[in-house]
């Protein structure tokens, strides 16, 4: 069995207004005084509103699923202590007067010093799933394999549609935020470990960005564990949201390590150009519209989705997992995306409504 991990960023709003609010110090003590948080499950992140969980090393779904409900469940407790709430939500719907303080560590604040206004409008939150792989240069011929489908995994997670008080257009406009960063978007495809690790090293002696951290694709090796970290998701607005896509991102990755151990020669690499333009596609329109295949042409986002469960079934599988993933998969079909649904409470009922989804789906009780 392959382990994963999973890392939810959140925010942390004024349950009145909805505006960001510089609580995270505050409610990370108030979580790790509490018997549902241990040490380093619960960080800091780049702006004082946001704060970052992370699970343990997980063998199962259900296993993920019950850490993230459990330190959901932590952060939201805490927050409402501390006069605010817990949004899990892919950017915040409206923002202050004032920008929100960079949380004061170094790497922090010399980001804040390079990037200010890049900074200032990073109210933004990610899932990152971590999924283990036998070596490194496995790891980089699985992100070779997989890249075509990250505007699909994109499309699925879209949680970001509101900014500023109104309607983007797009249902990821966390996607379109986080683009404007130096290294960012799609992996290119690489020649081997050494030509990734080549890569990296040029970029960093560039002086483009300060260190390899800053290398933002949506998939790429880590530095601190033996995984690939897919980082295209929204942060999910429900547990199971997340379970979904952490589930179909380990079945991806087990078919490629599948697929090259077998010697299956792989598609051919799809243009950088054209995963770009399908990446800000699934940004766009999340699954409302079409999405690129695995063979690059356009397709129903159903018949695109339905294609990727089809090809990932022997590592769902294999896992345990067909049955959970097919479901939610289908529900996530028939309610939409959690943009949708953002649009749709914000339709029904003002700011109020919207605010209430973005907090109830943190249980505090």
């Amino acid at each position: 069995m392959i382990t994963l991990g999973v890392e939810e960023e959140y925010l942390l709003l004024d349950p009145d207004t909805a505006v960001p609010t510089p609580l995270v110090e505050e409610v990370r003590r108030t979580a790790g005084l509490g018997t549902l948080a241990e040490q380093g499950e619960v960080q800091s992140e780049l702006l004082q509103a946001q704060i970052e969980v992370a699970t343990p090393v997980c063998w199962s779904l259900d296993e993920a699923g019950g850490h993230l409900l459990r330190l959901r469940h932590a952060l939201a407790s805490a927050a409402e202590a501390n006069g605010c709430r817990v949004a899990a939500t892919g950017a915040a719907p409206v923002r202050g007067m004032q920008p929100v303080p960079v949380t004061r560590s170094s790497r922090y604040l010399r980001m804040g010093d390079t990037a200010r206004q890049l900074v200032d409008e990073q109210l933004i939150c990610g899932m990152h799933i971590h999924v283990g792989i036998p070596d490194a240069e496995t790891g980089v011929a699985v992100l070779n394999r997989i890249r075509v489908w990250l505007p699909t995994l994109l499309a699925m997670s879209a949680n970001s549609p509101l900014w500023d008080g109104r309607d983007t257009g797009f249902a990821s406009w966390r996607t379109i935020v986080f683009s404007r960063w130096p290294v960012s978007g799609p992996p290119p495809y690489f020649d081997g470990l050494a030509d990734y690790e080549r890569r990296l090293e040029t970029l960093v002696a560039s002086g483009a960005i300060a260190d390899r951290a800053q290398v933002y694709w949506q998939a790429r090796l880590s530095d601190r564990y033996p995984t690939i970290e897919i980082r295209c998701p929204d942060v999910q607005l429900r547990a199971e949201d997340a379970v979904l896509i952490a589930g179909a991102v380990r079945a991806l990755v087990a078919t490629a390590i599948t697929e090259e151990k077998a010697g299956m020669a792989p598609a051919a690499a799809c243009d950088p150009e054209v995963l770009q333009a399908a990446t800000w596609h699934a940004a766009r329109y999340g699954l409302n519209d079409t999405l690129m295949g695995a063979d690059g042409r356009p397709g129903s986002s159903g018949d695109i989705l339905c294609a990727l469960i089809r090809h990932i079934t022997p590592a769902l599988e294999d896992a345990g997992d067909l049955r959970e993933v097919s479901a939610l998969s289908h529900r996530l079909l028939r309610e939409g995306t959690p943009a949708d649904r953002q649009r749709r409470a914000l339709a029904d009922g003002g700011l109020p409504a919207l605010t209430g989804l973005l907090t109830n789906t943190m249980p505090s009780g």
